[in-house]
């Protein structure tokens, strides 16, 4: 899969995508909090589902359902730094289960987490797209039908690349 030029283009398909309010960057140059997207090939770790928004489907890659307490650390001198983490936790760290649609799905992109860097980006997902178009703050989105019709067919050894 390849995110260029505001479009994801998956299994033949050419699927609206925005990114970073901060546009795509080189991953080297990457730091929390800059809205952009890291540039580079970002491996499909795994999926959350919010249950009273998203029925179940048949997945291949590994799931699990998203919980009002799950977060995710972006602080930059937390242990815990770009991995999931359960609220409340004592470092900086953003909430998954939100109001808006936008984390309702989330696919878990592999950008630093092998190794993490502290301060190097955290939270690198792909999601759902808001519905006014908004760019996101570093992740990809795209529309909710594109996604609940890509996710069946996601699995192992795909990879997201963004140039």
């Amino acid at each position: 899969m390849i995110v260029a030029e505001g479009v994801l283009r998956a299994f033949g398909e050419a699927v609206p995508c925005v990114t970073g309010r901060g546009g795509v960057v080189d991953a080297a140059a990457k730091r929390e909090g800059d809205g952009a997207t890291p540039r580079g090939t970002w491996a499909l770790r795994g999926v959350l589902l919010r249950p009273d928004r998203v029925a179940a489907m048949p997945l291949v890659l590994p799931w699990r359902w998203l919980r009002p307490a799950d977060g995710w650390s972006d602080g930059v001198d937390d242990p815990a730094y770009n991995r999931p983490v359960v609220h409340p936790h004592r470092f900086s760290a953003e909430r998954l289960w939100r109001d808006d649609a936008v984390y309702d799905v989330i696919v878990v992109l592999g950008h630093n987490d092998a190794p993490v860097v502290a301060g190097a980006g955290s939270a690198i997902f792909w999601h759902l797209m808001r519905d006014d178009g908004a760019p996101t703050e570093g992740c990809l989105a795209v529309r909710r039908e594109a996604m609940l019709g890509l996710l069946p067919r996601l699995r192992a050894g795909i990879a997201v690349t963004v140039v």
